[in-house]
């Protein structure tokens, strides 16, 4: 039987751009119609988020105890630059173990891999350098495209300050979106040609999805037909 499905799914954009929202949409369909429409199976997800979240409580618990912070500043930025490419090699780690623990892993499922990056710190022309070969050769790229506007917008609307630590809930404050993602690097990135990168010698096909009107916090019908169609041209290259 012919397999039918993404391996792999990178899924990038600004923050708030819906990434997370496409995820809690899929989530809450059924793995058959999953299949037909988006080419993605049962999933794993992979987020650097809980990552970086995680090394903002420690620092925030060491400062406490007196002793030095070891990943971020006391107002919440990277102590080095280096450490997003940490980031990136946790989820060369991650996903190893994923396919590691279990045989024939991509028969039974495909993996969801999200973060944003932005210019600031390197954007996705230097985190892609960091993926592993691994990764590579086995993914396919869905962006969604958002203005910084509209990131903005969707950033403050969705932020709980009680939550601060939940996937759907989460924001940064102003001051950082405009240092962090103001600028990105996608279509530098993506310049050479209109349906691949190249990473490494790796031919990786991407597809857009266009979020500035925003399908996805209402996860409705009009989200289904659009990330269907960025899945068919994804998939007709991907088979490639």
């Amino acid at each position: 039987m012919t397999k039918n499905t993404f391996d792999i799914l990178m899924l990038h954009g600004r923050p708030a751009a819906g990434k997370s929202e496409i995820i809690d949409y899929l989530k809450n369909k059924p793995v058959h119609e999953r299949v037909k429409r988006f080419h993605i199976d049962r999933f794993e997800e992979i987020d650097d988020f809980p990552m970086l979240w995680t090394w903002f409580e420690e620092d925030d618990i060491l400062e406490k105890m007196g002793k030095p912070r070891l990943h971020t500043t006391p107002d919440g930025f990277f102590t080095e630059l280096h450490m997003w490419d940490l980031l990136i090699e946790r989820i060369n780690i991650e996903y190893k173990k994923r396919v590691r623990d279990v045989e024939n892993y991509h028969d039974f499922y495909t993996t969801i891999i999200e973060f944003s990056r932005g210019s600031q710190h390197g954007g996705y022309t230097y985190a892609y350098k960091h993926l592993s070969k691994e990764i590579l050769e086995r993914a396919a790229i869905l962006f969604i495209d958002v203005s910084y506007e509209e990131s903005l917008r969707k950033n403050r609307m969705r932020f709980n300050p009680d939550r601060p630590d939940s996937i759907l809930e989460h924001g940064l404050d102003d001051d950082k979106m405009e240092a962090l993602y103001k600028m990105v690097d996608w279509e530098e990135f993506t310049a050479g040609d209109p349906d691949f990168v190249e990473v490494n010698g790796i031919k990786v096909p991407y597809a857009v999805l266009e979020n500035e009107d925003d399908v996805t916090t209402a996860r409705g019908p009009e989200l289904g037909r659009r990330l269907e169609d960025c899945m068919r041209k994804l998939w007709r290259n991907y088979k490639k």
